[in-house]
């Protein structure tokens, strides 16, 4: 036996499968849709191949892969269980519903549902920016069970982006508090720039709060709120208005840096 184990990921609908050695480092990996292994440890060929016997769907060209960039080389020393990219939008909460799903008889719809339900609208919406030179990172933990819904990185800065479930509400935001329908105000946006604050500090630059709202019914702010972005999750697209004020080189190096799970336990 080789000692090696597989390990997929899912990215935008795109599925690439890392080999990786006994001590949890990538020593290869195969993306089906070019038929291509790329192999990091050549002399490892054979044993690679076996692994990942299972899994080929057709003949496949092996060598070595392209040169990596320095945000690629970050990426490839990731243990894959302290990469946080390949998180869908609203991991924690769709692990939390698998381990622990509420009763069939109940009479109310499970919060998280809802929750569950923004955080992938939200998602969606900014998984579309990836081909423009953005990149987004879902369901964040931070240390004392707090989340960061999205990170969003790019040529216009980073946003820390937290989805809320509103549809057909009416939504009141009074600086810091948020209104949903006949519900008690909630502080959320002393909440979410606590979060955002965070997010500076662990990745030492500047991040911008947004709110998401998903499908309110009415959405009324009684004054500007003090640096956060209040929008509909179906105007989050326009985020990639941003005026650019990071080169591409750092926002490689800021997404290599955020999704490591280890940058996140030091908060």
């Amino acid at each position: 036996m080789s000692g090696l184990r597989v390990v997929p990921t899912w990215r935008h609908g795109h599925e690439r499968l890392y080999v990786c050695g006994p001590d949890g480092g990538n020593i290869a990996w195969y993306d089906r849709e070019t038929g291509r292994v790329n192999l990091i440890a050549e002399d490892r060929e054979a044993d690679v191949l076996e692994a990942l016997e299972p899994f080929l769907t057709g003949p496949v060209t092996v060598g070595p892969p392209p040169v990596p960039t320095p945000a690629e080389l970050a990426r490839l020393t990731l243990h894959p269980d302290d990469d946080l990219a390949p998180n869908r939008p609203g991991e924690a909460l769709l692990v939390a519903l698998e381990r622990d799903p509420a009763p069939a008889h109940r009479l109310r719809p499970d919060p998280r549902r809802r929750a569950l339900t923004a955080e992938q609208a939200a998602g969606d919406a900014l998984d579309r920016l990836e081909g423009a030179g953005w990149h987004t990172l879902h369901s964040i933990p931070l240390p004392g069970g707090d989340r960061i819904h999205h990170l969003l990185i790019g040529p216009g800065g980073l946003c820390v982006v937290h989805a809320l479930y509103a549809r057909k509400q009416r939504v009141r935001v009074t600086d810091p508090t948020v209104t949903l329908g006949r519900h008690d105000p909630e502080p959320l946006l002393r909440r979410l720039r606590a979060t955002t604050d965070r997010a500076s500090y662990a990745l030492t630059a500047e991040v911008h709060p947004v709110l998401a709202l998903v499908d309110p019914a009415d959405l009324r702010v009684t004054a500007p709120p003090r640096g956060v972005r209040i929008l509909r999750h179906t105007d989050l697209p326009t985020l990639a208005r941003l005026g650019a004020v990071l080169k591409p080189a750092d926002v490689e190096a800021l997404h290599a840096m955020a999704r490591d799970r280890g940058t996140w336990g030091k908060l």
